[in-house]
This record gives C-alpha cells, structure tokens and sequence, in this order.
C-alpha cells in the first residue's frame, strides 16, 4: 500500500490518514492482528509505505475506541478481550439482529428466501468437506445477505453492520470447532424456517436464540485461549 498522507486520492478523495485509520481498524477486527501482537509506527508506515504521523494518529485514534493498548515500552498491542467485552457486543447484537429480522421477515421475497436457503447449502457442503474457511465465508454471506434487505434504512444499517466488524474475528476463530459451525448452519435453518412462516415475532425470537448460542460459542473459544 503507497500513500502520501500529505494528498487526496483523486478517485475518492480519502487522505492517507483515513486509509491508515481504516486498513488497521479492518486487520484488527479481521483477526489479522491477533491477541498481544505488538504494532510499532516504524514498521507499520514501512508496511504501508506512508509517514509515521497518520500511522500514530491512527493508533492512537483505535486506542481510544478500545481496539488496541499502550504497551510499557513503546507501540500498541491488541489485547485479548475479557469475557465481560465479549459478552457486551454479543448482547447488543441479540437485540439488533432480532429486530432486524423482524423487519426482513414483513419484506423478504420468494427469491430471496432461495438464496438464503442455497447460501445454507453451500455452508453444509463445506461443512462435510471440512472446509472450515468456506463455512465462514458462507456464513457471514448468509447475514450480509439478510442486512442488505434492510439497506434502504441506511442508519439503520450502517448500525448493524459496524457491530458485526465488532464480533466477526469471534466468529472466525469460534466457526473452526466443527461443532460450534454445525450449530450456526443449524440456527440458519431455523432462521429461513421462520422467515417462510411469516411471523415477524417469532422471528425475532429465533435469531436472539442464534445470536446467544453465537456468543456461548465465542466465550467458550476465549476461555480456551486464555
């Protein structure tokens, strides 16, 4: 990546700094940056073939949201969340994502539900192959897929999907127990399910069960990390 934090792109107009900003908050979130790795300035803004000044204004930025903390010696790591953290994020997700799914469950189309259900498929296929990486793939495509239905309430959305950048490197690691990914394709089922009855109540309450046993799966692949 070569970016002058002195200029604009001109085919977006985003400064270097913002790219910095958002190329580290993506590895963080990604699981790219795992647990206690050190990020120094010198290395990243050689990495990134930029200056040290947007490099230090971004983490000192992602310090503030909580993504990294200051090591004794100098430089950042990203830490190992507490089951406390986890368990917040997961929490608000419940209620989001119920309330989302409420909302598809009165506007989703007969084709739509088709291509969830072929998206579950393709998880399951994966999931007897042992392809733990696809399993994820299709998984997050099944909730991108659900959240582009409700696109057209763009605070809405853009709410919804900033938490999953939030919760998706747990998921990652979570979704490589062949247990904890059959469960997940399981929850989708009952997702389609509900949403082929048309009850918007029951719905809801069927993805806040799939959100829960996603975050028990989470703490419990934290607890063996720790």
């Amino acid at each position: 990546m070569n970016m002058n934090p002195s200029r604009k792109s001109k085919k977006n107009g985003i400064s270097a700094r913002e790219k910095t900003y958002d190329y580290l908050k993506t590895n963080i979130l990604s699981g790219h940056f795992i647990p206690g790795e050190r990020l120094a300035e010198e290395h990243l803004a050689e990495e990134l073939g930029v200056s040290r000044t947007p490099v230090r204004e971004a983490l000192h930025k992602l310090e503030q949201e909580g993504l990294i903390e200051p090591l004794e010696s100098r430089g950042f790591r990203v830490p190992q969340d507490s089951p406390e953290e986890i368990e917040d994020l997961f929490d608000i997700r419940t209620v989001l994502e119920g309330y989302t799914l409420k909302i598809i469950c009165e506007r989703i189309t007969d084709e739509q539900m088709a291509m969830l259900e072929e998206i579950i498929g393709k998880a399951d296929d994966a999931l007897r192959r042992k392809r733990i990486d696809e399993v994820f793939q299709w998984n997050t495509q099944f909730h991108d897929t659900l959240h582009s239905l409700v696109a057209d309430k763009r605070r809405f959305h853009s709410l919804i999907v900033n938490m999953r950048k939030y919760v998706l490197r747990y998921r990652k690691d979570t979704l490589r127990n062949l247990g904890a990914a059959k469960r997940a394709i399981d929850g989708h089922r009952q997702i389609l399910l509900a949403l082929k009855l048309k009850e918007p109540e029951l719905c809801e309450r069927v993805m806040r069960t799939h959100i829960r046993q996603s975050k028990e799966d989470a703490l419990q692949t934290n607890r063996e990390a720790m």
